[in-house]
């Protein structure tokens, strides 16, 4: 299906692929792995057509829909609706949906000849089938199904879809691609902007997938659910391996020591060979085998030493002071960010000395702010926070890496806050996080997003905190250093707290989950699975409701419903329309902004600075607006029901 012969690719002096041979079949699964930089995304614009290469040749079947997914959505705004943007992957469709109308159209009109009636009706047949064989029919529906997937509510599917944060759009535009049944999906970082329960659903929608998938990603999750082929990208070279991730990192040991064996063996045959003929060649007597060494050593073919992607990571990060037992408590906490919608309310949480305890939940229900009030960054509205005896915290955010000295070098930055500096010490947790030799003097301002988010980590961890809560660590990491963090938080004798989308991440991590049920938490003391098997028994079509019994008792439980309704929804509309005029207060001031930014008399920094933090709360609002309309459609849905039954 796809067929990749002798392709390079260079950018200056540095060769990004040498000579890619690789033949992905229909109906494959492939994982494409490597470290950050190795040519992954470049490899997916050639295939596409985007970039063109130095030298080879990529074929692919006339006429294949394609579909691709990159890790930054570029688009321009858009005045279509969220669902006619998600429908607008098949534009072909639209396009036959266009002819049919105008065909049934002159055809009601009547006013054709018989041969000209019969060829429209003809080609009316031919439209439909083709219409009926590309899913035309069921492509709303479709839509619908994939975006409540991802997140979105139906009161959602009619909003413009330049409404919507960035990551937000990213969502769309997956269900847009999904949706249009390409027989090649390429998809570059899926994950990125989803959170644990959408990454779940897209692994079971793509697992089924009958076409080609070819993914590049750092979720280990999806790449062994989803994947059977394995191509390695290391220092220009393709290397196709026969299985899923964790396959693939096994075979590549093997196949790595049997490559060095060889190497070795042919060393020392070439090194034999070569002292017989320096010792030899000048002796008459053993002319002819000194030839015969000679013919031989040029008809060696070469074995090259492997080349390893790096040495594995590994982060051994300092024993923190003891705690007492307790380490945080909460008690019937709450938290509101306008005094009117309650986040977080009735939180009690305590939380013991060595715990690893991971927050899930959709986006948007509260597992930062969580984060943040146990880490003393906001105020609970209500009720209490403790922190335990000999408790000290250390909080990474998701822009944490934002507030590191530029001027400073890689080096200077973890050194200066480690309180026992030793050069040892501070350089083998370095390497963990991949900074080694000439990196280490780096300086920070030229240091590109990941490596401020390592630098960052590495900052935190060198003396490290006995109570460490972490918002999304792992984000712009490459697997190496997510292993590494795993088995120094494995290792950790402190407590940790994490939010993050990784699912192995959590689950190799976490011991304790605490789901986010807004407004307030359920705790689940086990680890992820755990948590799994616990939400599908409590699930509603798991649970065995216990029947009510009698006409009267439902008629009472419905009356119950109708009479709550009035009050509750003109609670939850006040609550909207408000966000809704901070929105567009928002939205005013960051086009001001983005004016500003057009002069050239002005304070960059600061018009940035503020931009940053009005984008923020835009979308912190944004998602609160959402999780009102999931509110309110629900309440509706159950006002309904109760209407019927009454």
């Amino acid at each position: 299906m796809i067929q990749i012969t002798g392709v390079n690719k260079s950018f200056g002096a540095q060769d990004i692929l040498r000579d890619i041979n690789l033949r992905i079949g229909a109906g494959e699964h492939v994982a494409i792995v490597g470290p950050n930089g190795c040519g992954k995304s470049t490899l997916f614009s050639i295939i596409i057509g985007e970039q063109s290469c130095d030298s080879g040749t990529v074929s692919l079947p006339r006429g294949l829909r394609l579909g691709h997914v990159r890790q930054q959505l570029n688009v321009h705004a858009h005045d279509e609706t969220l669902i006619e943007y998600a429908e607008s992957g098949m534009p072909e469709i639209a396009a036959i949906q266009h002819e049919l109308d105008q065909l049934e159209s002159q055809l009601a009109e009547s006013g054709a000849s018989g041969d000209e009636q019969k060829q429209q009706l003809h080609r009316l047949g031919e439209l439909q089938t083709t219409f009926e064989n590309m899913d035309g029919y069921t492509i709303r529906s479709r839509a619908e199904t994939a975006l409540s997937g991802f997140g979105f509510t139906p009161t959602d599917f009619t909003r413009l879809f330049r409404e919507f944060s960035g990551g937000w759009q990213m969502r769309a535009e997956l269900v847009r691609v999904l949706i249009a049944n390409p027989e090649i999906l390429m998809m570059d970082e899926p994950s990125n902007y989803l959170d644990i329960p959408a990454i779940e659903w897209l692994q079971r929608f793509l697992r089924d997938f009958p076409g080609a998938l070819l993914l590049i990603s750092h979720d280990r999750y999806l790449l062994n659910s989803l994947t059977s082929v394995t191509i390695e990208l290391s220092h220009g070279r393709a290397t196709r391996y026969a299985g899923n991730f964790d396959f693939y990192t096994r075979e590549r040991v093997a196949r790595c020591e049997q490559q060095e064996a060889s190497y070795r063996n042919q060393q020392k045959k070439r090194e034999k060979a070569e002292r017989f003929i320096d010792r030899f060649r000048a002796t008459s007597t053993k002319a002819s085998q000194v030839q015969s060494k000679i013919k031989m050593l040029d008809r060696i073919e070469e074995v090259e030493l492997p080349q390893h992607l790096k040495n594995k990571r590994k982060i051994r990060l300092a024993t923190p002071d003891r705690s007492g037992q307790e380490v945080a408590r909460l008690e019937a906490m709450g938290f509101t960010y306008d005094a009117e919608r309650w986040v977080l309310r009735n939180v009690d949480l305590r939380i013991e000395r060595g715990e690893k305890i991971a927050l899930v939940g959709l986006n948007g229900l509260g597992k930062t702010t969580l984060l943040r009030v146990l880490a003393g960054q906001l105020q609970p509205s209500e009720g209490k926070r403790m922190v335990g005896h000999k408790v000290t915290v250390g909080y990474q955010s998701q822009d944490f890496a934002e507030t590191m000295n530029d001027q400073l070098t890689v080096y200077e930055t973890v050194r200066s806050l480690s309180r026992h500096p030793s050069d040892r010490d501070v350089r083998t947790l370095l390497g963990g996080f991949g900074f080694t030799g000439d990196d280490t003097e780096k300086s920070v301002k030229i240091l590109s997003g990941g490596e401020k988010v390592r630098l960052a980590f590495a900052r935190l961890l060198i003396d490290p905190p006995n109570f460490l809560l972490l918002d999304e660590p792992t984000t712009h990491l490459d697997i190496s250093a997510r292993e590494a963090i795993e088995e120094a938080l494995i290792a950790f004798t402190g407590t940790v707290c994490i939010v993050s989308h990784d699912i192995e991440f959590v689950r190799r991590v976490a011991g304790v989950i605490i789901a986010m049920t807004p407004p307030g938490i359920t705790r689940f003391c086990g680890g992820y699975d755990y948590y799994l098997e616990k939400k599908a028994l409590s699930s509603p079509s798991a649970r065995k409701e216990k029947p009510i019994t009698g006409r009267r008792a439902e008629r009472q439980a419905s009356a119950r419903v109708v009479q709550k309704y009035s009050a509750v929804r003109r609670d939850i509309q006040k609550q909207i329309q408000h966000i809704e005029k901070r929105i567009e207060a928002c939205e005013t001031e960051q086009a001001e902004l983005l004016e500003q930014l057009k002069g050239t008399d002005i304070d960059y920094a600061t018009v940035n600075k503020s931009l940053t933090t009005v984008q923020r709360t835009l979308t912190d609002y944004n998602l609160r607006w959402e999780a009102f309309a999931i509110e309110l459609d629900e309440l509706e849905s159950e006002y309904k029901t109760a209407r019927q039954q009454t």
